[in-house]
């Protein structure tokens, strides 16, 4: 993986903006760009129609309402937090999959959330004014929250939709995203996770792919279906060979503006620290997972996400370890800082900006490991323990004025955050104090010494605290949780839970670590980074876009296989190439495909119909579920992985090899119809 890798790397930092580049705002698209190079020009009604069509997932991901009465589409890697918290011992949703028949037969995910983009507004005049010259960081700081806040719960009150104030080009500008949020969310459909993830960790960010890796879902509001004016209409043939594509989701987050020092750090702290968890984390999971089938269950979408981060951070770190990356990051930042100080006006208002981001980097790195450890939660794994941080905030912070409060408990965000905290979804005593101990005992042996560790263990081992945390506490119980909750600061500093009284034990020092964190790092970074973003749209005469935010973007390119080792690899892979793939690796292990496929074979075996396929289109973490449209704004394909020689596009785009990763409209409907048979799911997608 990390030769491939390298050799795309190589003066990977140096290209301009070019070929299918972007993950742009939907209220900035690139016009000029369509039309000149594909002759193409979006009207307002088509990205209308595609922005309020399109979803984002509270679980992480993407998706998009492909049905008149509500039916959502997503990635069954990001419905799968839904699956398992609704799966039981004897019915798995995850491993036999599901359908309903009926949508009386619908199941309520617990805890799921879907929030639809309605509107933009560019609110950063309104907040740059509440910062004045001469403050203090910590005055800005506590200056742009608050306004922020007050844009935010302002919205609230005249529209009822969450208002979010967004940070875009990393402090360069903040606009306003309006979104309709449903909340009671029911399971269509699920294919057996055999085939969502054919091909597991070893085909994970590789391709060729043959994944069904899709999941069906319904809102409902009130008690009934919604019925969206806004959904895409299915293609029936899908995307084909040179399609102009467009692909509309929620990419996480990008590097692209970041500093060389700023990826230096990364690269020598931030990332292996992170690795290292995570490698950790997967051996634990492992190993209790294989004690029993009943424990696989409750830790496998746990262990799926620490293994696709793993996986995701090799590729991140193999990067940022060559030095041909960071000479050429070096060059491309010495020429815009040459044009920022060969303009006497620039040099004033932006030549100071670099120093600042080191200045940040460097208040970081001694604050880093105990910050990521007690306000970041590293050293309390555990389901319940947020929950009892979450409570102890929630009736300290409520207390506040609106504006004064840490940002996750702003009026506006609290019925998201409620969602979450009074979640139903099944928590597993021996698997909280799994992954507790653990946490506890990685902390311990990072600061033996440190008093708050101590008090934390009161005396006793990781292994016996977490198991007397965990049966003491009563926080599994909703109904706890609501009446300390709703019961405010007075009912939770009343309260003698043992996992509330650690999360109060070690609050102070955590709001201490937050409070150096957002006043000497985050705010200096954000003053710099909007100056050098700033900087870029002076020097550069043509569009950009934000580093990515987990909020609705553009993206486009074209459906195009690539050239690897020599060898020419398609565009698609075919349905029946399914069986083939899996008999090259024994049909076993992660390779070996559901009875619901291998009853079909003999009808699906020389079947031709588009599986998945690449496009060039811009994409990352985030993206997973993003419907892809043609130029009708029809639905040809779902995004669910990108390949290895994807993963540079965090730090810059490049499509020489780079891909984004679908399943094909027509191979979903292939399967739906012939594996599956069920022809009330392909009527509703198809009218047929």
């Amino acid at each position: 993986m990390r030769k491939s890798f390298l050799a795309i790397l190589v003066l990977l930092l140096a290209l301009p903006l070019v070929a299918d580049e972007g993950m742009w705002l939907f209220n900035r698209t690139p016009n000029a760009i369509f039309k000149q190079r594909y002759g193409f020009e979006p009207t307002k009604a088509w990205l209308d129609h595609l922005q309020k069509s399109s979803i984002r997932f509270n679980s992480g991901g993407s998706g998009s309402f492909v049905s008149a009465d509500g039916l959502a589409l997503t990635n069954h890697h990001v419905g799968l937090d839904c699956l398992a918290k609704i799966s039981t011992k004897d019915h798995d949703y995850v491993t036999t999959g599901y359908y309903a028949k009926t949508q009386a037969d619908e199941v309520k995910c617990v805890d799921l959330e879907l929030n639809v983009l309605q509107s933009i507004e560019d609110v950063t005049a309104k907040v740059n004014a509440a910062v004045t010259p001469g403050m203090t960081t910590a005055a800005a700081q506590a200056a742009r929250r608050g306004v922020m806040s007050t844009i935010e719960q302002e919205s609230v009150k005249a529209t009822g939709l969450r208002s979010d104030v967004v940070t875009l080009f990393q402090g360069g500008e903040y606009h306003l995203y309006r979104y309709k949020v449903y909340t009671d969310v029911r399971l269509v459909f699920a294919p057996e996770v055999a085939i969502a993830f054919f091909g597991g960790d070893p085909d994970n960010f590789e391709y060729p792919r043959y994944d069904l890796d899709v999941c069906f879902f319904r809102a409902y509001e009130n008690g009934k279906p919604v019925h969206p004016a806004d959904y895409l209409k299915w293609s029936e043939t899908g995307a084909k060979d040179g399609d102009l594509v467009f692909v509309s989701g929620h990419p996480g987050s990008t590097s692209r503006l970041n500093t060389m020092s700023h990826l230096q750090f990364y690269r020598d702290v931030a990332y292996p620290f992170t690795l290292n968890l995570l490698r950790r984390r997967e051996v634990l999971l492992t190993n209790y997972a294989q004690r029993s089938l009943e424990n696989d269950r409750r830790a496998h979408d746990d262990l799926f996400g620490v293994k696709n981060s793993r996986k995701a951070y090799l590729g991140r770190i193999a990067g940022l370890q060559d030095p041909a990356v960071l000479q050429a990051k070096a060059a491309s930042e010495t020429a815009l800082r040459q044009k920022v100080t060969s303009d006497a006006q620039l040099n004033s208002a932006y030549g100071e900006a670099w120093q600042n981001v080191d200045a940040a980097i460097n208040t970081y790195r001694p604050i880093y490991v105990d910050y990521r450890f007690v306000e970041g939660g590293i050293a309390f794994n555990s389901h319940l323990f947020q929950t009892a941080r979450t409570l102890l905030r929630l009736g300290d912070e409520s207390t506040k004025p609106n504006g004064e409060r840490l940002r996750e408990y702003r009026e506006s965000n609290l019925p998201s955050l409620k969602q979450g905290l009074y979640s139903e979804a099944p928590i597993y005593d021996d698997l909280e104090i799994v992954t507790l101990a653990d946490s506890l005992s990685n902390w311990l042996e990072v600061a033996p010494a440190d008093p708050l560790v101590q008090q934390v263990l009161a005396g006793k081992s990781p292994q016996e605290r977490a198991a007397e945390l965990v049966h003491g506490t009563k926080l599994k119980d909703v109904a706890v949780r609501k009446a300390l909750g709703e019961g405010g600061k007075a009912a939770v500093d009343a309260s003698n839970d043992p996992m509330i009284q650690v999360a109060r034990m070690v609050d102070a020092h955590a709001r201490e670590l937050r409070t150096q964190y957002d006043n000497n790092i985050a705010e200096p970074l954000r003053q710099s980074y909007a100056k050098i973003a700033n900087a870029q749209f002076k020097t550069s005469g043509g569009d950009t876009y934000p580093d990515a935010t987990f909020t609705l973007r553009l993206s486009f390119g074209t459906v195009k296989g690539f050239t690897e080792n020599g060898a020419n690899v398609p565009w698609a892979t075919e349905i029946g190439g399914t069986f083939e793939h899996a008999a090259e690796h024994g049909n076993e292990g992660e390779f070996k495909l559901p009875p619901s496929w291998t009853a079909k074979k003999a009808i699906l075996d020389n079947d031709k119909t588009p599986y998945d396929f690449v496009m060039t289109a811009d994409i990352i973490g985030g993206n997973s579920g993003s419907p892809v449209v043609n130029r009708n704004n029809e639905f040809v394909g779902i995004i669910f992985d990108g390949n290895i020689q994807s993963l540079p596009w965090d730090y810059q785009f490049d499509e020489r090899q780079g891909r984004a990763v679908a399943v094909h409209s027509a191979g979903i409907l292939d399967a739906l119809k012939k594996v599956y048979s069920v022809p009330g799911l392909v009527k509703e997608l198809t009218g047929k």
